[in-house]
């Protein structure tokens, strides 16, 4: 059998200056013009079909295995999707490394430049062992996954169609889990996300003659009050959920009393039904602690992505892929993550596994979309073999 893990051991110093080459030159959303030409060039150099400008400035790559043959003729086998996220954050990079960003507010501040050398390390030795593979592997490298819904556009276009894969895997870097540890649950395991924007209108008025107004910003800090109840005495204790509101503004002057005041915020569930009772509860508290004090709200809420939810028996092969390369004792099944990702959009599609590998060097490691975040570069081999050997274990390498 092939090791994958030695492999991927000999190519660490060309996935370091990859990562690091992507994190000095961050490209948000659907700007990765950059990005993916140069994702573009190593898959073309592999000799794999490449289409670009998927999804805006999405990249797909085929790499066609060469040992399936069916009665003298070549057939194309099972298809197995990878997929990596390409894009960073409208974040000022606060660390001091000699990689640092090099593109003013904007950093890698979630792992995605781990990810695409990753990605390109898979490419690299599955097509090295092309021979072998009695099926094909289709290489995703998505656009605008901070919330853009880079996903939802590469679907649209096409992305997972001509071929249309059997499983699709993923793997995201996780900074709050040991270096060395894989985590690969069975059923959601990052959380569906909204976000809702709210504006509250009152009357404006003298700070002196409050009697003669309907002061938005008190109206609005009962409603953030209010939220809280929304998940601790409407949702089972036993399930995650989360309403967090992350913006308030409101008034424009120390003796003014706010006409209008807005704010910003998130909702995280896990489950569906406590999904429609969250939004439900958040639209009736924020709209009936209005009216309860005499202003009106109007409130929208946008989807930004569903659940993240894995199928037992792919996360299962995983999981055994996975122990090959750490060791049985740092593979585990728990791990969810109250973030979300549209990663889930893919796995609707077809059915699959999204993966997180441990990144922290100790216990003090910043999180992610932190300006100080980073993560250990050691990760970045045993993310390539774990994948290798997951593809390897659908198309017989």
């Amino acid at each position: 059998m092939t090791d994958y893990l030695a492999e991927a051991k000999e190519l660490e110093r060309d996935l370091i200056n990859w990562r690091r080459d992507f994190h000095r030159h961050p490209e948000l959303g659907f700007q990765q013009v950059r990005t993916a030409g140069i994702v573009a060039r190593h898959l073309s150099e592999l000799g794999m079909q490449v289409q670009t400008g998927v999804g805006k400035t999405g990249v797909v790559g085929l790499l066609e295995g060469t040992s399936a043959l069916r009665g003298g003729r070549s057939e194309r086998g099972p298809v197995v999707m990878l997929r990596f996220d390409m894009d960073a954050l409208p974040i000022t990079e606060e660390n001091t490394t000699d990689y640092v960003s090099e593109t003013p507010g904007v950093m890698h501040a979630c792992g995605h430049d781990g990810h695409m050398a990753i990605g390109i390390g898979v490419a690299r030795l599955l097509a090295r062992h092309r021979h072998e593979l009695s099926g094909s592997v289709k290489f995703v490298f998505q656009p605008a996954e901070e919330g853009l819904g880079g996903a939802v556009e590469m679907i649209h276009d096409g992305a997972m169609l001509n071929p249309r894969p059997d499983v699709t895997l993923g793997l995201h870097i996780f900074s709050q889990l040991p270096s060395g540890q894989v985590a690969a649950g069975d059923g959601p395991v990052m959380a569906a996300g909204e976000r809702f924007h709210c504006t509250v209108k009152g009357r404006g008025g003298h700070g002196a003659t409050p009697h003669q107004t309907v002061d938005a910003v008190v109206v609005a800090a009962h409603i953030v009050t209010a939220l809280q109840t929304v998940v601790s005495r409407n949702v089972d204790p036993q399930e995650p959920a989360v309403v967090s509101v992350g913006s308030l503004h409101g008034g424009t002057a120390f003796n003014v009393i706010a006409e209008q005041a807005e704010l910003w915020g998130t909702i995280r569930t896990f489950d569906e039904s406590a999904r429609q009772t969250v939004l439900r509860r958040v639209r009736e508290v924020v709209e009936g602690t209005a009216r309860m004090l005499g202003a009106s709200a109007q409130l929208e809420i946008e989807e930004l992505t569903v659940a993240v939810v894995n199928d037992a028996a792919t996360a299962a092969r995983v999981r055994e892929a996975a122990k090959r390369v750490v060791g049985p004792a740092n593979v585990s099944a728990q791990q969810r993550w109250m973030a979300s990702e549209d990663m889930a959009y893919f796995l609707r599609e077809v059915g699959g596994c999204y993966v997180f590998i441990g990144g922290a060097r100790g216990p003090s490691e910043f999180p992610h979309h932190n300006p100080h975040f980073d993560f250990d570069e050691a990760v970045l081999p045993q993310g390539v073999a774990i994948l290798c050997e997951t593809v390897s274990s659908y198309l017989g390498a």
